[in-house]
C-alpha cells in the first residue's frame, strides 16, 4: 500500500474494465482539490491492457482517497453503491450534475450514473430537512433546492 493511503483506514476501491486512468482523470477534472497519488503499471499483458498500461491508480477527490483497478470485464458497477456529494448551492448542483451526466445518465431523486457506470447522488447539504416532505423530491430527477425549500415550508 502506498504511503499516501496509510492515513486512510477505509477508502473506495473501484474495479474498471480497462479505463481506470481515464476515469481518474475525468473525476479530477470534475472535483476541485483533487490529484493523482500513485500509479502502478502492469509488467505483463493482462486481460485489461498491455504491459506498461495502468494496473491501479490511486487518486484523491476533494480529500477522499480512491484506488481504481483495471481488472477486466468481470464486474460492473451497480446502484448498490453510490457516492453522495452534498452541495451548498444550486449552482454547485447544476455544475456537478452537468459534468457527471456528460456521457452518463440521469436517474431520479438526485441520482445519476456517470459515463463509467458509477452511481452518484448530487444532493443539497440540507437534504435531511427536505426529505421530511418527500413528495417534491420524488418528482425530481436533478434536485432543485428552491423547490425543496418551498415544499419543506408547506
Amino acid at each position: 500500500m502506498s504511503e499516501a493511503l496509510t492515513g486512510s483506514r477505509i477508502y473506495p476501491f473501484l474495479w474498471f474494465e480497462s479505463n481506470a486512468e481515464e476515469a481518474a482523470n475525468f473525476y479530477l477534472s470534475v472535483f476541485p482539490n483533487s490529484r493523482i497519488l500513485k500509479e502502478l503499471r502492469s509488467p505483463v499483458d493482462t486481460v485489461s491492457g498491455a504491459a506498461g498500461s495502468i494496473l491501479t491508480i490511486e487518486f484523491e477527490l476533494d480529500g477522499l482517497k480512491f484506488v481504481a483497478l483495471n481488472g477486466g470485464p468481470h464486474h460492473a458497477f451497480t446502484d448498490a453503491v453510490s457516492f453522495v456529494v452534498p452541495c451548498d448551492t444550486q449552482d454547485e448542483i447544476d455544475h456537478l450534475w452537468s459534468r457527471l451526466t456528460d456521457g452518463g445518465k440521469e436517474v431520479a431523486c438526485g441520482w445519476l450514473r456517470d459515463r463509467f457506470g458509477v452511481a452518484w447522488q448530487i444532493v443539497p447539504r440540507r437534504l435531511t430537512e427536505y426529505v421530511q416532505h418527500p413528495a417534491a423530491m420524488i418528482r425530481m430527477v436533478k434536485l432543485d433546492i428552491a423547490a425543496l425549500e418551498r415544499a419543506a415550508m408547506g
